[in-house]
């Protein structure tokens, strides 16, 4: 196997760590001795070891003189776990092959650094683009301390989110709403609009066997979120957020009482601060949120500056009606106003297409 084929394995193995380790990376490690894999391991919970001691605990015999490759640079400080760059040199690793950088300032080069200072061969950048696609949420967390945020919508041929009378279910066919549900496992939070808490009661679950279910942000302005709605009623199966610019703390106490959390959060335009939120959100160690809003709440989103990629899932209907679309709000007056999108990746789930494109930031639009 070739230095291309052992890093494709231990990225296989680093998925394996999805909604298990934020807002710790997902990392895979293979170590390989005499052209024969002979140990590998992946970071699979937050506050447990690392890949690459994984990988090296799991080794078959000494790994004295092997080759190990890992999907992401080694980390050289103390945190939950020992330095990885110390368990690299106490079992005699030769050469280290690496994916990612990790921009992590703790790191950020003092790894990759460590080992050639020890006469350990370095090679970087091996399937660098797929190592770095997987950790785009903790590459965005560790840099700016705010959530990574995946706007998912689902809507038909003719761009609606709902018929005329606001029925939704089902837009998409069952493989791509199993998509979403695992989404909903790998990112730490949902979040939605109080319009959609008033028009469809959700749960807001993962429905997955073995998945964990996403924290639930619901951006209440004027805390309108009924005592009886499901998010309220369901906090024993996962924390409830409302996100609210009411500061009177007796309208606060029926939702505590329930076992809800309340953040206020200051007011802009008539509606919630979408960045003091975020903010909020990072301090609070979440990496990273899948936004189910409706067409408002994503316009304000995409407004702020705070929508990192766009998931839409295109089924093949057609519901015409005039309204009903994802994104509402005022819009741009011109083409070249355009909120920009990166060329989407497409994925065909059943059915159903599921194109997913990167924000482009206003700073490089041409």
């Amino acid at each position: 196997m070739t230095d291309l084929e052992h890093m494709q394995l231990a990225l296989q193995l680093a998925q394996q760590g999805a909604g298990k380790v934020s807002p710790n990376p997902m990392v895979g490690a293979v170590v390989v001795q005499d052209g024969a894999i002979i140990g590998q391991g992946y970071h699979q919970q937050y506050g447990g070891l690392h890949a690459e001691r994984n990988a090296l605990a799991n080794c078959e015999r000494s790994p004295r003189g092997a080759t190990l490759y890992v999907t992401l640079e080694p980390c050289c400080h103390y945190g939950k776990t020992p330095p990885c760059t110390e368990a690299i040199l106490e079992n005699g690793i030769r050469r280290v092959v690496i994916g990612s950088d990790d921009p992590n300032p703790l790191v950020a080069g003092k790894g990759i650094g460590i080992l050639r200072s020890h006469g350990i061969e370095v090679t970087t950048h091996v399937l660098k683009e797929a190592c770095d696609k997987l950790n785009e949420v903790f590459f965005h967390f560790i840099q700016t301390k705010t959530p990574y945020v995946v706007m998912k919508y689902a809507m038909t041929l003719d761009g609606k989110i709902a018929t005329k009378t606001g029925a939704s279910r089902w837009i998409t066919g069952e493989t791509a709403r199993r998509r979403v549900h695992q989404d909903r496992n790998r990112y730490s939070a949902i979040m939605v609009g109080i319009g959609t808490v008033l028009a469809d009661d959700p749960q807001l679950t993962c429905r997955i066997e073995g998945g964990r279910n996403p924290i639930r942000i619901i951006c209440d302005t004027h805390l309108r979120t009924p005592l009886t709605a499901q998010v309220v009623l369901t906090t024993n199966l996962a924390k409830t957020i409302l996100a609210t610019a009411e500061p009177d703390t007796q309208r606060h106490k029926p939702y505590l009482e329930a076992g809800c959390q309340v953040a206020v959060i200051p007011e802009l335009d008539g509606h919630l601060d979408l960045s003091a939120l975020m903010r909020r959100l990072g301090q609070q160690n979440m990496d990273s949120i899948l936004l189910e809003g409706g067409g408002t709440l994503n316009w304000t989103a995409l407004q702020s500056g705070i929508v990192q990629k766009v998931q839409a899932y295109l089924a093949p209907k057609l519901f015409g009606g005039t309204e009903k679309t994802p994104v509402i709000g005022l819009g741009v007056e011109l083409p070249e106003q355009a909120i920009r999108l990166t060329s989407p990746t497409i994925t065909r789930l059943g059915e159903d297409l599921l194109l997913e494109s990167e924000v482009v930031p206003c700073s490089l639009e041409s």
